[in-house]
């Protein structure tokens, strides 16, 4: 089982885990930078030890914080890869919460679908946005904005797709989820899979 740190997303912040012991996925909205290094070094992890920052899709709120880490490489899907070149703040949805200049168009891997990252697989899952993945281990699911506890999907009004959602989350609902990390809100232990049937039953 892979060892998945949480670290709770603090106002505009998504939720970040710190998997492999050197790998975070997201970065939060770049506007809390004590905290997220504070809740590293909590566990134990200096924030230069940092090599790899994997952004669950590209909208500001995940990926504001990339520039807290420049020795580590910014790895996206390549379709949202895309918008964060091009500093597209409609697509990153900075503009619609009047985050104008997040500075971060660096990306310097384009994930796609079954590319692995330590333990985990890529699963392309648009949606929310074109380039949405989660991160599958087999028993862990870190989703990004695709699936929520208690049954929530991203919303799909910034950038995304309906039926694409509902393609994506179909095909979650046929993995064998233990456990759900998601990017805001709480985890789900234990029964994971049961809240992704939910989460399916209302699109």
């Amino acid at each position: 089982m892979s060892e998945i740190i949480f670290i709770m997303g603090y106002n505009y912040d998504s939720n970040c885990y710190l998997i492999n012991g050197n790998t975070l996925v997201d970065t939060g909205a770049g506007q809390n930078k004590e905290y997220l290094f504070s809740k590293l070094k909590e566990n134990g992890v200096e924030p230069e030890d940092i090599e790899l920052v994997v952004n669950t899709h590209c909208h500001f709120d995940h990926i504001g914080g990339n520039h807290f880490f420049p020795n580590a490489k910014i790895a996206v899907h390549k379709l949202d890869a895309i918008p964060i070149r091009n500093e597209d703040t409609l697509g990153t949805a900075g503009s619609a919460f009047g985050f104008e200049g997040i500075n971060n168009s660096r990306v310097d891997i384009e994930l796609e679908e079954g590319d692995k990252i330590g333990d985990f697989e890529v699963i392309h899952t648009p949606g929310h946005t074109s380039g949405g993945i989660c991160l599958w281990d087999g028993e862990n699911l870190i989703c990004g904005d695709t699936v929520f506890a208690g049954g929530g999907v991203g919303r799909m009004d910034i950038g995304g797709n309906y039926d694409d959602m509902k393609s994506s989350v179909k095909k979650l609902t046929e993995l064998d989820v233990k456990n759900i990390y998601p990017g805001h809100g709480p985890i789900v232990e234990k029964n994971g899979k049961d809240h992704i049937k939910l989460s399916y039953s209302f699109l």
